[in-house]
This record gives C-alpha cells, sequence and structure tokens, in this order.
C-alpha cells in the first residue's frame, strides 16, 4: 500500500520537530546540566540555560495555543516580555524538571494535531491569525528549537559543561 504525501510529510514534520537528524536534540542539549549552572549568564551572552530553556517552553506552548485554537480562546502573547524570562535561574530543580517536561507534553500534543489534521488541514490557512497554518506552524516550530538548542549547546560549551 502507497503512503499518501500528507502522511509521509506528517513523519518527516514530527521527525524534523524531534531533531537529532543534523544535530544534537534539545534532550541531549538540557540533560546533565549542574543546577549551578542554570543560572549563569556566560560572558557575551544575553541568557542563561534557564532563560533559554524557560524560552523555548513559552514560544512551544503559545504556537501550540494558537494552532489548537478552535474555541477561539487563544490570546497572542505580548513580544519580547512574555517570552523570556526575567529570572537567570530556576527557582528549584521542581522549576527546572517541570519546565523540560512541559516542553515535552506539548511536543506530544502538537504531535497529535499533526496526526490528527487531514492533508488539506496542514496547508489550509487557519480562520484566526495572518494566513498561518499547521505546516507552517510545525516548521517555526521546529526552526526555533532548533536555533535555541544551538545557543544552550554554546551556553553550555562556555561554561565547560559540554562534551
Amino acid at each position: 500500500m502507497r503512503k499518501s504525501l500528507g502522511t509521509e510529510l506528517r513523519r518527516e514534520l514530527i521527525t524534523l520537530l524531534d531533531g537529532g537528524k543534523a544535530h544534537a536534540t534539545f534532550d541531549a542539549a538540557a540533560k546533565g546540566l549542574a543546577a549551578k549552572l542554570r543560572g549563569v549568564v556566560p560572558e557575551g551572552l544575553p541568557y542563561s540555560a534557564w532563560q533559554i530553556v524557560e524560552h523555548l517552553r513559552l514560544a512551544q506552548r503559545d504556537i501550540l495555543d494558537f494552532c489548537d485554537n478552535g474555541d477561539g480562546s487563544y490570546q497572542p502573547m505580548k513580544w519580547p516580555d512574555d517570552y523570556w524570562p526575567k529570572e537567570a535561574a530556576p527557582q528549584d530543580e521542581k522549576a527546572w524538571e517541570k519546565s523540560l517536561a512541559a516542553i515535552k507534553a506539548d511536543r506530544k500534543a502538537f504531535d497529535k494535531l499533526l496526526h490528527d489534521a487531514d492533508d488539506a488541514e496542514l496547508v489550509h490557512p487557519f480562520p484566526w491569525g495572518d494566513g498561518q497554518n499547521l505546516l507552517h506552524e510545525a516548521l517555526l516550530i521546529a526552526d526555533h528549537n532548533a536555533y535555541h538548542t544551538g545557543e544552550l549547546i554554546v551556553l553550555r560549551r562556555l561554561l565547560g559543561a559540554w562534551g
């Protein structure tokens, strides 16, 4: 049985979102970072590891909320204030772990949106927004998360905590 283009596209999107084909995954970049380093802002960089992780969580959640807006309840966040935490360090270990878990959970929820969409829904503009569609938003998450995963790795290198 031959797979449809939409089925193949969804499979490739999820592979892209998972990362790891051309670069390290977010999970690898965040794993094992010592608690004492999570709030350190290295010289020459504007953010700590915590701020990058929380930014990823906030932005990804916003995109998920935007895409899953069938009831019209989506409220846009204010850029940049609502997308970046002001605190350089997490409040505690629980906050760090909660953020990482939320990133994974929201990604799974986004994967479900991709799985549940029919082929036309992947490219049909949402009735809200400015012409965005599910395909666009999936690529946006993949691009955004890859960019900040790279930043997290550079930050870890500067702190002597990578590879």
